[in-house]
């Protein structure tokens, strides 16, 4: 059997070959410990450090301004970043500004701070997904300490306007974290704004299992693993020179092939608007990342569909809250109704994704709606 057509980019991306390649023979006979002082250790430890520099520099412009931190993965990184924060929050600023769409590790996170004495305001959003600045202004005030906002939704693709709000909450005197994991290398991530930014390698055809966290200079932040001291001494925990040797070639990658990949998009974006016909778009049409193409048709169960569409990989949401029996809290953040939200399905694309798949794959998909609709009939 053929492997599926794979459309489901905001899960996860394709290994890239090249991050493959690099990280083998940390695998193999580089096996040292990159924090042992011997050669073999050095060594490794070098490699991390070749991967840190070259995240940095995928990250964009101002990343110099502060440092990076190897995490598990982007979930600890935004579980570090507002953990971290909050911590060190004084007294009379212990509110935390956060939108009723973030990915889960931030609601989640907040929720469990708000059990600890912290107020957290969780601001909606309107049918196309984007905060109204007028509502964030009126809500960051002068006992706000820390502001959570996505740069691109894992969901409906829609881009926030981080640089903006990060402006307007640095002027408030608090701090700004970013989940840039949807966002790294496809749009610009105004790291001159943030404070703490999130990203993982997965999402960009590196491996599975490690992701980072940019802290601006001058930020602190409360250890969130307790240990050995690696990381600068504060993120304890041995470092896997494989896994960073794959992000950072991944990384090195997305720098280099950032304009290819964005003209391959936009020309899958056309292709897929050509071939939905008949299906409503999730969110904003302009302010959004084009390699995320979240659509509802009236009546149809998205669950059934990826069933009934087995030849294509495709999700109802986002892969962490898959299996949960519960609709997208960001679709009902837009308005949508439970049955709106379930006749829902996200189709990601990007790098390896040819143009002939795409159409294969959307055919198949619309084909199988139109009898599912003609049975429900």
């Amino acid at each position: 059997m053929s492997a599926p057509l794979y459309l489901d980019y905001q899960a996860t991306t394709p290994l890239a070959p090249e991050a493959a390649a690099a990280m083998r023979p940390w695998l193999g006979e580089k096996f040292a410990n990159p924090h042992s002082a011997h050669r073999p250790g050095r060594e490794a430890a070098a490699a991390v450090e070749v991967a840190r520099e070259r995240v940095l520099a995928a990250l964009g412009d101002g990343a110099a301004a502060g440092g990076l931190c190897f995490t598990s993965g982007a979930t600890e990184a935004a579980n570090w970043a507002l953990k971290g924060a909050a911590a060190r929050l004084p007294e009379g600023r212990r509110r935390i500004v956060t939108l009723a769409t973030e990915h889960a590790c931030v609601r989640d996170t907040l929720e469990w701070l708000g059990g600890r004495g912290f107020e957290v305001d969780i601001l909606p959003v309107g049918a196309d997904g984007l905060v109204d600045p007028e509502r964030l202004a009126a809500r960051v005030d002068e006992r706000t300490g820390l502001v959570a906002i996505m740069l691109v939704n894992n969901e409906i693709g829609t881009v926030q306007p981080v640089e903006a709000a990060a402006g307007l909450v640095r002027e408030r005197g608090a701090l700004f974290f970013c989940d840039a994991v949807q966002g790294f290398g496809r749009v610009p991530i105004p790291l001159g704004a943030c404070d703490l930014v999130a990203v993982s390698a997965h999402k960009v055809h590196g491996p599975k299992g490690i992701g980072a966290l940019w802290v601006r200079r001058g930020v602190a932040l409360d250890p969130l693993l307790h240990g050995g001291g690696q990381e600068g001494g504060i993120r304890s925990g041995t470092l896997s020179p494989a896994l960073c040797a794959g992000f950072g070639e991944a990384a090195r990658l997305l720098a280099e092939r950032r304009d290819r990949d964005h003209r391959h998009v936009g020309r899958l974006w056309e292709i897929a608007g050509g071939l939905t016909a008949g299906w409503t778009l999730n969110g904003s049409a302009e302010a959004r990342y084009r390699g995320n193409l979240n659509i509802r048709r009236d009546g149809l169960d998205a669950a059934r569909l990826i069933s009934e569409v087995r030849e294509v990989a495709f999700s109802a949401g986002s892969a962490c809250a898959s299996g949960s029996g519960r609709p997208s809290h960001v679709l009902a953040a837009l308005g949508l109704t439970d049955r709106e939200a379930r006749s829902s399905i996200r189709l990601g694309f990007g790098r390896h994704t040819s143009e002939d798949e795409l159409r294969r794959a959307l055919v198949a998909i619309g084909e199988a709606a139109d009898r599912l609709r003609h049975l429900a009939a």
